[in-house]
């Protein structure tokens, strides 16, 4: 199964500068979660992103998309489009940012774990709106708030 994992605000806001626009200590444990185990695929921006100590993202197999035909980095596999490094997945895994990369994956994608931040934030890249006739929310738990911020963990799955 293809799924997304996002955190993204009310307006659609998932980064500002080439980072997150907020800390959600619950989120980044949802994420770890999710994704420890599993292949998780991801633009080459959203690689470049991630802190240092945990790049490649250890305990998971780390594909990354990117145009750049010489890109290479190590504990990575380096793809030059999305739909082969999902294929190369076997269809199983995680898609996890960004911008970009999440549009290309929407319309192939048959789960998305969102973590819905409350408020319009100021940022420079966005998750596109889900299609309310495409996607229905199958599980949302109750709001948390962490360092200023009101969230919440939602579960989206493509209507049949």
């Amino acid at each position: 199964m293809i799924s997304i994992v996002v955190a993204r605000s009310s307006n659609g806001v998932i980064g500002r500068d080439g980072a997150l626009p907020w800390h959600l200590p619950s989120d980044l444990k949802r994420f770890r979660e999710l994704t420890t185990g599993a292949s998780v695929v991801m633009g080459r921006r959203t690689f470049e992103s991630l802190p240092a100590a945990v790049r490649p993202l250890p305990n998971r197999r780390n594909l990354v998309v990117s145009s750049n035909a010489g890109y290479a980095v190590e504990g990575a596999e380096v793809f030059d489009d999305l739909a082969v490094a999902l294929e190369d997945c076997g269809g199983d895994c995680f898609v996890i940012g960004g911008e970009v990369t999440y549009r290309q994956a929407i319309p192939v994608a048959e789960r998305v774990y969102a973590t819905e931040v409350e408020g319009e934030l100021d940022g420079d890249a966005f998750f596109p709106a889900l299609a309310p006739d495409e996607w229905r929310c199958v599980e949302r738990a109750e709001p948390l708030s962490e360092n200023g911020h009101s969230f919440a963990f939602c579960v989206y799955e493509r209507a049949s």
